[in-house]
């Protein structure tokens, strides 16, 4: 087999790609361990709702007061879960917009 400069620099761009793959596998693991680490809470008339940053359930906590009134305690909780939901993705949207910018990716939005 015939090797020439194009072999070698093809072969160092894949093996670069390689590399690259895996430091970023390497980090999404690590913003994966941040998000559900990150516990986020809101709260909206007696209700408060806690999700960690992967948007699993943490814990739900109901006020007497708010028990009181079924549908104004049904938006509440629908309230709540929103909030902490868009928090959770703004949190995640910040810690990938740095592994982005690491690899030079255009950021989306």
């Amino acid at each position: 087999m015939c090797y020439n400069a194009a072999t070698k620099i093809t072969s160092k761009t894949m093996f670069d790609k390689a590399k690259n793959l895996y430091k970023l596998q390497k980090q999404a693991r690590d913003i994966k361990g941040k998000l559900k680490n990150t516990h986020i809470e809101a709260e909206q008339d007696g209700v408060i709702v806690v999700i960690n940053g992967e948007q699993e359930v943490i814990s739900i906590k109901i006020s007497d007061e708010a028990m009181q009134n079924k549908n104004r305690l049904e938006s509440s909780i629908e309230k709540c879960f929103n909030k902490a939901i868009k928090k959770s993705q703004q949190i995640g949207a910040e810690l990938m917009k740095d592994v982005m910018g690491d690899f030079n990716m255009p950021q989306m939005g």
